[in-house]
């Protein structure tokens, strides 16, 4: 299986800063594609910004600008600087990668536990 750990959630105020890591680990063969989502309340689970193996980013409209996502193909971890926050920005934020455990597995999506990010004053 493959595992993924974030940290670096937290509270913060209106127009501060944090940075979110993950990291994966495990039985991993490839992975494609590494990012995060989030989920506020009541809403569904969005794609906030996502990175290939080959580069190529993905970003949200509301988060263009502010959030910037890193990864690291070497190390298996991806963070994500995010700045400017407002009050909807609070949400948990998942680490999801699209990886495959081995070389005759098929490409599944993993998820980690979530972090939470609360903006608030």
């Amino acid at each position: 299986q493959v595992q993924l750990v974030e940290s670096g959630g937290g509270l913060v105020q209106p127009g501060g800063s944090l940075r979110l890591s993950c990291a994966a680990s495990g039985s991993i063969f490839s992975i494609s594609s590494m990012g995060w989502y989030r989920q506020a309340p009541g809403k569904q689970r969005e794609l906030v910004a996502a990175v290939t193996t080959g580069g190529s980013i993905n970003y949200a409209d509301s988060v263009m600008g502010r959030f910037t996502i890193s990864r690291d193909n070497t190390k298996n971890t991806v963070d994500m600087q995010i700045n400017s926050l407002s009050d909807e920005d609070t949400a948990v934020y998942y680490c999801n990668c699209n990886a495959r455990r081995a070389a005759w597995a098929s490409t599944r999506d993993y998820w980690g536990q979530g972090t939470q990010v609360t903006v608030s004053s």
